[in-house]
């Protein structure tokens, strides 16, 4: 299988792909350019990213696997061009929600990206280009970062013309994945099998004669005919099934609602901490150092992710209880950032935030990756990422949408610290059971064994 040119034209288009000034998003929204209120970027604009994303993810999840990828990661460019299309161009609050619309599109099929690169090397490589991934993530979004900030603050690049050099970077992007290789396999729908008759690989689904009869090739037409309509179902089925056994573990199980309700808040957070910061320092009163943080944020982060494959931890017993420690610390820090009324307390707490959650996430990853193969990891990542979204859209209904309490940007923070709060609480009281089960076992050994002596 291809592992050179093909997938560092795939790390191009990340590079790319990630150029992407989001950390100065709000002050562009409530500029001269758009003149939108808070008001209405909170309550009416964000949202609909939210909204999006849930409804999308599901289908393209399947989608994307159906279609071996490349279809998909052209989608994703498109849909980038369109989206900064209409940031640089189009006006009003519904042209704001189109863009979220599509950004939501976006979104949902970066699922693409990651399952491509998989489908196009060979598995002994499946550990170097995991490393090539993480590592060319990391550098997109911080170049992006910093040079966003460097163009504000030192060459006083306007908002405007930072959008236009996004739209010129993933409309290389868009072109970068147009001379991708389509790929001959996928982990679901088109699998290769190993024929242990003559060990030669084939595509799934097989198909094989039931009348001796016939010639071969009529033979597989008929049946290819008959199969090639409820072969999708089949494979839906043995997804659902593969998932009830996925979950069938408590302790991936407790992992994976970790993953989600922590997912939910770090989305949320991400998403409305602009306009955060916007409150206490607004972008026409002064110099904002967005795009700084970000960077700062993200390079922390990928430490804080390095560092736990050097940490010797037995996680079964003190993973819960790890969750529940760094969770208390993300609550924390997003009562630093509500109540703190100066800018750079409120960056600091970012940090503290981001980092804690990139450690734990890096965390339960591995938890959940070491237990299971490719495929279930792929289609357990999926599961946890949609249920994050479900509790994402409900908080976004409840606490932010204007149909809902449409509660102030202060008041929003408090509640996604409580929130962390209560995950972590939960975690606590699932710590303190392991490790009262754990004691109780090893003195019923030990207890055994001295009888038997």
């Amino acid at each position: 299988m291809m592992t050179g040119t093909y997938p560092t034209i795939l790390y191009v288009y990340m590079i790319f792909y990630l150029q992407n000034p989001r950390s100065f998003l709000t002050p562009y929204l409530t500029g001269p350019v758009h003149n939108l209120n808070l008001e209405e970027v909170t309550n009416s604009v964000f949202p609909v990213w939210t909204y999006s994303y849930l409804v999308i993810l599901f289908p393209v999840f399947l989608l994307t696997d159906y279609v071996r990828y490349k279809p998909v990661i052209i989608l994703q460019g498109l849909s980038y061009i369109i989206a900064w299309v209409l940031l640089l161009f189009a006006r009003g609050v519904p042209a704001m929600q189109g863009l979220e619309f599509v950004y939501g599109m976006v979104t949902a099929t970066e699922v693409a990206y990651f399952s491509y690169i998989y489908s196009v090397v060979d598995t002994e490589h499946y550990q170097k280009v995991t490393s090539y991934c993480r590592s060319i993530t990391l550098v997109g979004f911080t170049i992006a970062s910093v040079l966003g900030q460097l163009l504000v603050s030192l060459a006083g690049i306007s908002y405007f013309y930072l959008n236009v050099i996004t739209l010129i970077s993933v409309s290389i992007a868009f072109l970068s994945s147009l001379v991708l290789p389509m790929p001959k396999k996928s982990m679901f729908f088109h699998r290769k099998v190993i024929n242990h008759s003559n060990g030669v690989a084939s595509e799934e689904p097989k198909v094989t004669s039931d009348n001796p009869d016939l010639p071969s090739t009529e033979s597989q037409r008929e049946t290819s005919k008959k199969n090639s309509g409820p072969n999708f179902f089949k494979v839906l089925w043995l997804l659902c099934k593969d998932m009830k056994e996925c979950y069938s573990s408590m302790q991936l199980l407790y992992w994976s609602l970790w993953w989600a309700l922590a997912t939910a808040g770090y989305n949320q957070v991400i998403n409305y901490v602009q306009v955060l910061w916007e409150n206490v320092e607004p972008a026409q009163n002064s110099t904002i150092y967005n795009g700084g943080v970000e960077a700062v944020s993200t390079f922390l982060g990928a430490l804080c992710s390095f560092a736990v494959g050097y940490v010797k931890v037995n996680w079964e017993l003190s993973g819960e209880l790890a969750l529940a420690i760094f969770s208390a610390v993300s609550a924390g820090s997003l009562f630093l950032m509500d109540y703190s009324f100066n800018i750079w307390m409120c960056y600091a707490g970012y940090l503290i935030f981001k980092s804690s959650y990139m450690l734990l996430i890096t965390i339960a990853t591995f938890q959940i990756a070491v237990n299971l193969s490719m495929e279930r990891y792929a289609l357990m990542f999926g599961m946890n990422t949609f249920v994050a979204l479900v509790l994402q859209t409900i908080l976004t209904i409840i606490v932010v949408d204007s149909r809902g309490l449409a509660l102030d940007i202060i008041t929003q923070f408090l509640v996604y610290g409580c929130y962390f709060a209560v995950i972590s609480g939960i975690f606590f009281i699932r710590s303190l059971y392991i490790f009262i089960s754990y004691y109780k076992k090893k003195q019923s050994a030990d207890i055994k064994s001295e009888t038997q002596l």
